[in-house]
């Protein structure tokens, strides 16, 4: 068990504060900047992207300020699919994709989980995305199966 002192406990607990004040994402949420709302539910907001890559697109986020998506609760998850569903349908576009980044590297532009629903009408609108995949040796398949495996099943006995 790791005890903090209070301190660490006050100074994590104001950072978390001043993000949460500063966060782009919790403001638009509390209606301190506008938006073009088109879903609220208890624990989602969906809206229209301003920077849109294509028309439509569209952002779904959770009320629970998470910067990455496994720091947000699974009830919050469970709640912004369905939304991303729905949004995809009003499109109408029969190509469309759900992207979501976690941290800098990835392209997470705004530090709060989020979800967009991007309409792919043409080659030239939507996202425009290359895959570098890479061929993988036969060997190393299982090898990242059993670790992948044994971590997840590890993460399931632990939230027990």
């Amino acid at each position: 068990m790791i005890i903090f002192s209070n301190s660490v406990i006050s100074y994590l607990a104001h950072t978390y504060r001043k993000s949460l004040a500063s966060c782009l994402f919790c403001k638009i949420i509390k209606g301190e900047i506008p938006s073009y709302k088109l879903i609220e539910t208890e624990k989602s907001f969906a809206f229209v992207d301003i920077m849109p890559l294509s028309k439509g697109h569209s952002l779904v986020i959770p009320k629970y300020h998470a910067e990455q998506i496994q720091e947000l609760p699974d009830e919050y998850l469970a709640d912004i699919l369905p939304i991303a569903k729905k949004i995809a349908l009003a499109q109408g576009a029969s190509d469309y994709n759900i992207l979501q980044n976690n941290g800098k590297l990835a392209h997470q532009v705004i530090p709060h989980v989020h979800f967009h629903v991007i309409p792919k009408p043409n080659e030239e609108e939507g996202l425009i995305i290359g895959w570098p995949a890479k061929q993988l040796d036969k060997d190393e398949l299982p090898k990242i199966h059993e670790e992948l495996k044994a971590k997840i099943d590890a993460a399931s006995s632990s939230s027990l």
